[in-house]
């Protein structure tokens, strides 16, 4: 069976092809800005019922989330909503005893957490503290929560974090002053407060106060701002809080020394568990019974796309070891199971993000579930129960059996939505790419294709550069758009790219223009030479962050290889860009040193070098908000092509960071990305 056939098939009635004979439509922005979203998912402890949030935007646009609750004993049972507040409910997990759910939510002006419970009866405020609850986590037993808060290392309780922030808003001069970087981080100035970890017990009564267990830290926890309180866990026994964090030093830009932490949940000093590693640790794991702790660890210090190792530490003994040292993947998730001793793990592979089962006492690995995107919510005694997502399909919750069978639909939030609209097929494909090595990728047809007619290409390059355009759905860079629009998608996993093993991911390193560049234009003449409704002859290539460093990339070193460019955020001088970055590990590990270490290197793949021979069409955007690629890349770039005479328009988003998040703005990428690539592919 084709890959397109099974993630068809298990997209269930709402995508199922007797619900696509009602004339679906070809798929378009307004669609998937209106498409329901599944968040905040999680498992009850008996494994009966399982809670998560929705978020639905009608026909006009106008947009609520709420929490539902679904039996997962009762085969076809529906959810059953269970807030109906204006605003927003996040981060629900269940009570100890399955009956109450906590989660957060801002119904009066500040993120608190809330209780409600199963029984009947409205949500009770569990905390009323002065600054905003951003997240939290449950001890085992019940009885206690680590919330994080953002406060001022400097305060000695909340009410003086509330008054500076309250006194910083009202201040009437706008200089910031700083003595040393990180200066702004993603898309935030630094303010000079940090994220956080109290303990309060939860005892009945509302929580006013909470110990800063981390109290005096002039770093973050969790680190900011991808990470969340899966970097944070109690010790089963309740007696500690172990969280991922850098120790304070002045070179938080350029190192990626994150440790694991051991604090006592009265406070006081914190001890370093993995000292000896001066590289990234990762997703702190208790098993159930307290005997063992799993976590992640890279082993190259300032790497950040290193391979995540899976390590396990015996409490009683003290031994650690390296679980299944010879699996080349990089393990994203931890989730042990009902035995204590077996983990079950996600991780990239080939494209897709699989369910893998891994024996921590030999190191077997086994692959579970290896279709679309996969998230793992919670096990029970004989079932995972994870978040699926496809090029076809949304997300919604499934669940499989321990052997890798009985794989079952749990959730259908879009069927309706999904019943309307009609996606194009897709399938893998393969070549030979760099040094004849093999290289992956995918295609996807145009929705409303026709055999024997030829389509232009949407040639759509991945940033990262360590990443990958899989079998996933996006809310952002959606391929199965440019499908609706009559393209034929190609896109290529190129040498750099994760989920291929770590030489793979390693080799673009230091070879920024070499091997990725190579495998792109192979791959290009491989896919339209096996795929005849591919016209080469009408291509657009496209792509942010590396990908658009990758347009500019092109314009100077494949200048015939394209009828138009679209370049989001893409780096367009390196020696201004290492100097405007905010995360310097990043292009320092890239590039083998700082800019005046290894010159020669950033000016060998500098675009800015072959601007002699640009000449292709671009369509340049960027966000204001931009601080991983600041937007003056792109102002360069546009005001190059505009001096030559080279056909090129300019789309800037002010409140935009290095992604478009704002529907109306996402509407309008994607009008000004399509009318650039038709004006330039279907004359």
């Amino acid at each position: 069976m084709k890959k397109t056939a099974i993630i068809l098939a298990l997209a269930g009635a709402g995508v199922a092809m007797s619900a696509q004979a009602s004339s679906p439509q070809p798929f378009k922005v307004q669609d998937l800005v209106k498409i329901n979203k599944l968040y905040s998912s999680a498992l009850s402890n008996d494994g009966n019922n399982i809670v998560f949030g929705i978020k639905k935007t009608d026909t006009k646009g106008k947009a609520s989330s709420d929490i539902y609750i679904q039996d997962l004993t009762q085969m076809g049972s529906k959810p059953k909503q269970l807030t109906f507040a204006a605003g927003t409910e996040h981060s629900a997990v269940f009570s100890a005893d399955d009956q109450s759910v906590y989660f957060l939510a801002s119904r009066d002006g500040s993120s608190q957490l809330y209780q409600l419970p199963l029984t009947g009866g409205e949500a009770r405020q569990v905390s009323d503290l002065p600054l905003d609850v951003e997240g939290f986590k449950l001890s085992q037993d019940g009885k206690q929560v680590v919330l994080n808060m953002r406060v001022f290392p400097d305060c000695q309780d909340l009410q003086c974090s509330e008054d500076k922030f309250t006194a910083e808003a009202e201040r009437k001069s706008t200089g910031r002053e700083y003595k040393q970087l990180m200066i702004r981080h993603w898309d935030t100035w630094s303010d000079h407060s940090r994220s956080h970890l109290f303990v309060a017990q939860l005892n009945g009564d509302k929580i006013t106060t909470a110990v800063d267990v981390t109290a005096g830290l002039d770093t973050e926890t969790p680190p900011k701002p991808f990470s969340g309180m899966e970097e944070v866990t109690f010790t089963p026994d309740g007696k500690y809080v172990v969280y991922s964090a850098k120790a304070p030093s002045n070179d938080q830009a350029w190192i990626t020394n994150y440790d694991l932490w051991q604090v006592p949940v009265t406070g006081g000093d914190a001890v370093n568990l993995t000292e000896s590693n001066k590289a990234w640790d990762a997703h702190p794991t208790y098993s159930a019974d307290g005997r063992y702790l799993a976590y992640l660890a890279m082993t190259k210090p300032g790497f950040e796309a290193d391979r995540y190792r899976i390590m396990l530490r015996d409490i009683v003994t003290g031994q650690e070891k390296e679980v299944a040292p010879l699996w080349d993947r990089s393990a994203s998730s931890l989730t042990f199971g009902k035995d204590n001793r077996t983990l079950y793990v996600t991780a990239q592979d080939v494209g897709q993000v699989t369910i893998f089962e891994v024996n921590t006492q030999f190191g077997d690995v086994k692959t579970l579930y290896n279709e679309g995107s996969n998230s793992i919510v919670g096990v029970t005694a004989d079932k995972i129960i994870f978040k699926h997502k496809s090029l076809v399909q949304p997300g919604d919750l499934h669940s499989i059996n321990f052997d890798g069978q009985g794989l079952q639909q749990l959730t259908d939030i879009n069927s309706e939505k999904l019943a309307k609209i009609k996606f194009g097929e897709f399938e893998p494909f393969s070549f030979k790419g760099w040094n004849n090595e093999e290289v992956h990728g995918y295609w996807i047809k145009p929705s409303n294709f026709k055999a024997g007619t030829q389509y232009p290409i949407a040639f759509l390059v991945h940033g990262g550069p360590q990443g990958s355009f899989g079998n996933s759905f996006s809310s952002r860079w959606n391929a199965q758009l440019w499908a609706g629009a009559g393209y034929g998608v190609v896109m290529i996993d190129f040498h750099g790219s994760t989920g291929y093993g770590q030489a793979f991911t390693d080799s673009i390193s230091k070879d920024w223009g070499g091997k990725p560049l190579e495998d792109l234009q192979k791959g290009l003449a491989a896919v339209t030479k096996q795929q005849k409704w591919l016209d080469s002859s009408r291509t657009c290539a496209l792509g942010g962050s590396y990908g658009g460093y990758m347009m500019n990339w092109i314009q100077g070193n494949w200048s015939d290889g394209f009828n138009c460019l679209v370049n989001h955020a893409g780096l367009f001088d390196m020696r201004s860009m290492y100097y405007v970055t905010e995360e310097l590990w990043f292009p320092e590990y890239e590039f083998g040193g700082t800019y005046d270490e290894n010159k020669d290197l950033y000016e060998k793949f500098n675009p800015v070098n072959y601007v002699e021979n640009w000449k292709t069409p671009m369509l340049i955007i960027h966000g204001e908000q931009d601080f991983r690629v600041p937007y003056g890349q792109s102002l360069a770039a546009f005001t190059l092509m505009q001096r030559k005479g080279i056909p090129s328009e300019l789309l800037i988003y002010p409140q935009e960071n290095h992604w478009i998040l704002n529907p109306d703005n996402l509407e309008q990428w994607y009008a000004n990305v399509l009318g650039w690539m038709d004006r330039w592919t279907k004359k």
